[in-house]
């Protein structure tokens, strides 16, 4: 006769990581609420991006990497970008505006734009890293509980037809 397995003793939940769990998703809300209020601005230039014969060689050679080599891809931008973004916030302090926040807006763009780039052609690798995995399903999750509780598609919606009647009218 096969004896069945003890039961497992109830999981008790760490509250430390309910706080960190709890702190990322709001961290990964602002930033995807902030991401979907300018992504209008900066999606034509992708789009031209991802069709250079040039970006789409980048990208299938991203494809072949192992995953750890994707994530320092995205990694070593954001070592270079974020320091330049406050040395732009340096600049505007120290009353260089325009200056600064011509860096500043900059350095977004290339944060975006590489890292848009290599994630989209790395995420099946980063997938395979568990821990990479949870990040991103967490992240997309978060998304659609934004876009969701904000009714963002209804409101773009509403805007993209504000801006054609905007645009009609004061022809």
């Amino acid at each position: 006769m096969v004896e069945s397995p003890p039961p497992r003793p109830a999981r008790t939940r760490n509250p430390l990581l309910g706080v960190l769990r709890l702190a990322f998703r709001l961290v990964v809300g602002v930033v995807i609420l902030l991401d979907e209020l300018v992504r209008p601005l900066y999606r034509p230039l992708l789009n031209w991006l991802a069709a250079l014969k040039l970006v789409q060689r980048f990208e299938a050679w991203v494809g072949r990497l192992p995953a750890y080599a994707v994530l320092v891809l995205i990694v070593v931008p954001y070592g270079v970008v974020e320091p330049v973004k406050f040395l732009a916030l340096i600049h505007i302090a120290n009353g260089h505006v325009r200056t600064g926040t011509v860096l500043f807006l900059l350095a977004h763009l290339v944060s975006f734009v590489l890292i848009e780039r290599i994630f989209s052609a790395g995420k099946a690798q980063l997938m395979t890293v568990r821990w990479m995995a949870y990040v991103i399903e967490t992240a997309a999750s978060v998304h659609r509980s934004v876009v969701e509780w904000l009714r963002l598609d209804e409101l773009k919606r509403r805007a993209r037809a504000l801006w054609r009647w905007a645009r009609l009218r004061l022809r």
